[in-house]
C-alpha cells in the first residue's frame, strides 16, 4: 500500500495526466474534424436513398406547380434505373449541399441546450425533469426553425422533378439553392420557407426533449453509482 502511495507513484500519475491532457489538446481539432467528416460521409452515402425515398413518397401526388414533372416508378430498383437513365447518376445526389449544411443542426441544438442549462443552474442547484424536458424542446425548436429553409430546399432538390436549369441537371450547387430560396420567397413570401414547420416541430421537438431527459437521467444515475462505489472503497 505504501509503495502505491509513494512519491514516485505520484510523479508518474501527474506525468501521465499532463501527457494525456497535452495529447487531447493537441489532437482535439483532429477529433472534431473526424466527427464532421463522419457526418459528411454519412450524407454522401445516404443521399441517393433519400432521393429515391422522397420520390416514391410523393409519387401520385397532385401538385399545383406546373414546373414539377410527375413520376412513375414501379419500385426502388426501377426508381434508381429511371433516375440514372433520364437525369444522370449525379441526380441521385440532388440536395447534397443543403444536407451538408444541415449537419450543423445538432450543433446548434446542443449549443442552445447547454447555454440554457447553464443559465438555469445559476438560479438553482439541480434541474427538474420538467426543466430538462423544456430546455431540450426549446433548443431543438430553435435549431429546427433556423435550419428549416434548408430542409425545404433539400426536399425540393431530392424530389428533383423540377424544370429548373434544364441544361444543368445537377440541382445541388449553391447557385441553385439560392435560386430556389429566392423563388420560394418571391412566390409565397418569407413564410413560404417555413411551410410545414408545425409538423416538423411536432416530430422533432418532442423526440429531442425526451432524448435530453433520458440522457440527463442516465448521466445522473451513472454518477450516483460511481459515487457509491467510491464511498465503498473508502
Amino acid at each position: 500500500m505504501a509503495a502505491v502511495l509513494s512519491y514516485e507513484s505520484l510523479v508518474h500519475a501527474v506525468a501521465g495526466a499532463v501527457g494525456s491532457v497535452t495529447a487531447m489538446t493537441v489532437f482535439f481539432p483532429l477529433d472534431t474534424a473526424r466527427l464532421r467528416l463522419q457526418g459528411v460521409v454519412n450524407v454522401l452515402l445516404t443521399t441517393p436513398l433519400w432521393v429515391v425515398n422522397t420520390r416514391l413518397k410523393l409519387q401520385g401526388a397532385k401538385f399545383r406547380n406546373e414546373d414539377i414533372v410527375p413520376t412513375n416508378y414501379k419500385g426502388i430498383i426501377d426508381a434508381f434505373h429511371q433516375i440514372i437513365r433520364d437525369e444522370g447518376i449525379l441526380a441521385l445526389w440532388n440536395g447534397t449541399f443543403p444536407s451538408l449544411l444541415l449537419v450543423f443542426n445538432p450543433a446548434i441544438q446542443f449549443m442552445f441546450y447547454e447555454g440554457l442549462k447553464r443559465q438555469l443552474l445559476k438560479k438553482r442547484v439541480q434541474l427538474s425533469s420538467l426543466d430538462v424536458f423544456l430546455i431540450g424542446a426549446v433548443a431543438k425548436a430553435i435549431a429546427t426553425t433556423v435550419t428549416y429553409p434548408m430542409q425545404t430546399v433539400q426536399s425540393i432538390l431530392r424530389f428533383g422533378r423540377h424544370r429548373l436549369n434544364p441544361e444543368n441537371r445537377t440541382l445541388g450547387s449553391l447557385r441553385n439553392v439560392l435560386y430556389l430560396l429566392h423563388q420560394r420567397v418571391k412566390r409565397f413570401g418569407i413564410m413560404g420557407l417555413y411551410k410545414g414547420l408545425e409538423a416538423k416541430l411536432l416530430q422533432t421537438v418532442l423526440t429531442a426533449a425526451l432524448m435530453f431527459l433520458v440522457y440527463e437521467k442516465l448521466t445522473a444515475a451513472t454518477f450516483t453509482i460511481m459515487g457509491l462505489k467510491r464511498a465503498r472503497k473508502h
